[in-house]
């Protein structure tokens, strides 16, 4: 007869994800992660297979809750605004206690890039496509704007963004404010 988890899956995952945001990928052990997760190995690899599904349920776990934002921006009808929208909304969602930790995914590309196994490497280019996608959805709205300028513009948000989420570690609030605007001054 299997045995009865005694954890809510959705909670561990959550405290392995800010584990994950807040040391790095490969920094975080199998050790911090059971002790972070309060469940033992065997509970770990016989939920999740090993660290890489671990991380990759982290992953979804950030993307629902970044949906959020990711929602606000989408049903918006502002355009570019409601995209400088985002990218301040971001700011404040990337805090943890007054501590920035920057962009889940963000962090995860810039640590581990093509090192990662195929799935995380996915996991991750399916997220940023997702953000990307968005942001040409709204450039959209400017009529004006042919198909290949959308494009263009979006993947020079999506750069910006990446630009945002590390800056976000370790500048003030100011100097986020200037980045955002000086962005959107070219667009």
């Amino acid at each position: 007869m299997p045995r009865l988890k005694k954890y809510n899956e959705e909670e561990v995952i959550e405290k392995a994800m800010n584990l994950f945001w807040q040391n790095g990928y490969k920094t975080t052990s199998m050790q911090m992660l059971e002790k972070e997760m309060g469940i033992n190995k065997f509970s770990i690899y016989s939920s999740f297979g090993n660290k890489d599904g671990i991380f990759l349920e982290s992953i979804k776990c950030y993307k629902q809750k970044l949906g959020k934002l990711i929602q606000k921006l989408q049903k918006s009808e502002s355009g570019i605004e409601g995209i400088k929208e985002y990218f301040y909304d971001f700011i404040e969602f990337s805090k943890d206690n007054d501590i920035a930790k920057g962009c889940f995914v963000t962090n995860a590309a810039n640590e581990i890039g093509q090192e990662a196994n195929t799935q995380i490497t996915q996991a991750l280019t399916t997220f940023t496509q997702n953000v990307k996608d968005s942001f040409s959805t709204a450039l959209k709205q400017d009529k004006s704007k042919q198909q290949s300028t959308i494009e263009q513009q979006a993947d020079y948000l999506l750069i910006a963004m990446f630009g945002l989420s590390s800056a976000t570690k370790m500048f003030n609030r100011e100097q986020l404010d200037n980045y955002i605007e000086n962005t959107f001054k070219s667009l």
